[in-house]
């Protein structure tokens, strides 16, 4: 016997009795994003490399050891999507969706990143994310926050997450503070571990995201972003803020809450739990008003989020906020005889076209009544039809009643319909 074939570590399957669970939480994600007007875009998996290292800097875990990199038979050099922004803002760019223009759309999808797998974390995971372009003020920046309170609202998770804000100020802003960052990590080097000795040059605000509980009264001293924003930043944010309260939005502002990806600038949010360990970010995003024109695009302010799919099912779990899983079945039609057998699919097509709403399933592969009576009731299925010689010749089906004590009634099939319904 030849040795079976796994699947590749961190990139897992979604079997038949986890699909409905996955299923339930995108149709919320669908319903309520397109309740705030936003539209779906679609792109490809695999993008040019130098997309990423445009936007999501060049000096990133995600660019550095992360990506899932290969040059094609042309000689190109590809990347499996890492995250959504950059290929949003990409197609926007190359089809004319935000010169002049405001945008607000959502994607969902599996994204690539060749981490170590740990729960909540895998090497193919599917985000869900929406970006909206052309608005500079802070209302959208709200609105796009009031979004995902709404979707922990839906999916019953208000309780267990909250929400932390920062703002990263300008590029200028960010520089002058990013030079007193470094100053001050300096004077504390010994205190420092390997990735932040790796980051403190290259990206020193991830230093302050460390997780590293020896350097969290370090950091906590250390220079305060807020001191460092320009005035229009903080007016920025001050409305922000001021939205929030006023449309019952709970939050904390995070001084040391910056993102990983080299985009960003003013409004950065997280939603975090306690619920799922180290793994505690649910939702995150923010602005980043200079990736459009960093793309090769005109300036265009632009907002958004991404989640983790993976991670928020998860949550769901762990809460035991999921839904009841649906049956296989809703009507499991049955026959007797050889007749019954041949008629049997046109039937089932009569059924599903008078009864859309209806799951029907067919039974298949022959055997006696008792065994199909048992496949029936393994479907989960309600009803069950029962289609033999004598109900054929009058145009009838029986029915028969699985989780109700019920007589068998025998239905004309044209009456079937009306009588279930």
């Amino acid at each position: 016997m030849s040795k079976q074939i796994q699947a590749i570590r961190g990139m897992n399957d979604c079997l038949p009795q986890d699909t409905p669970v996955w299923q339930h939480v995108e149709q919320i994600l669908r319903h309520t994003v397109a309740s705030y007007g936003y539209s779906e875009i679609r792109f490809p998996i695999v993008e040019m490399t130098e997309l990423f290292k445009r936007s999501i800097g060049e000096v990133t875990d995600i660019v550095e050891k992360e990506m899932y990199t290969f040059a094609d038979r042309n000689g190109d050099n590809l990347t499996l999507r890492p995250e959504g922004t950059a290929c949003c803002v990409r197609a926007g760019n190359e089809h004319g969706l935000l010169y002049n223009q405001e945008q607000r759309l959502w994607y969902t999808g599996p994204m690539f990143r060749h981490e170590r797998p740990q729960k909540g974390r895998y090497r193919q995971f599917h985000q869900f994310g929406l970006e909206a372009f052309g608005i500079a003020t802070a209302d959208i920046d709200a609105e796009v926050i009031i979004l995902s309170a709404r979707l922990w609202q839906q999916l019953g998770l208000t309780p267990y997450v909250k929400l932390e804000l920062n703002s990263l100020g300008s590029s200028d802003a960010r520089a002058a503070y990013r030079d007193a960052l470094v100053a001050y990590l300096e004077q504390h080097k010994a205190m420092l571990d390997e990735d932040s000795l790796r980051r403190m040059y290259t990206n020193p605000l991830r230093v302050l995201d460390s997780k590293n509980p020896a350097l969290a009264d370090m950091l906590a001293a250390a220079p305060q972003l807020a001191d460092y924003l320009d005035e229009d930043s903080a007016a920025h944010f001050a409305r922000l803020q001021q939205l929030l309260t006023l449309a019952g939005i709970e939050f904390s502002v995070n001084p040391r809450l910056v993102r990983g990806l080299d985009y960003y600038n003013k409004t950065v949010f997280e939603w975090v739990t306690s619920e799922l360990g180290a793994q505690g970010t649910v939702c995150a995003g923010g602005r980043y008003d200079g990736l459009v024109e960093q793309l090769g695009g005109k300036a265009t302010p632009a907002v958004g989020f991404a989640l983790g799919l993976e991670r928020l099912v998860l949550l769901l779990q762990s809460l035991n906020l999921l839904p009841a899983l649906p049956p296989q079945a809703d009507i499991y039609l049955m026959t007797l005889g050889e007749a019954a057998e041949l008629a049997a699919l046109s039937v089932a097509e009569r059924l599903r076209t008078v009864m859309p709403d209806k799951r029907i399933m067919l039974h298949c592969g022959g055997g006696n009544l008792k065994k199909q009576v048992k496949r029936a009731d393994k479907s989960g299925a309600t009803i069950g039809l029962i289609l033999g010689e004598d109900e054929l010749a009058s145009g009838s089906v029986t029915v028969k009643w699985l989780r109700e004590d019920k007589p068998q009634q025998i239905i004309l099939l044209t009456e079937l319909a009306a009588q279930l319904a």
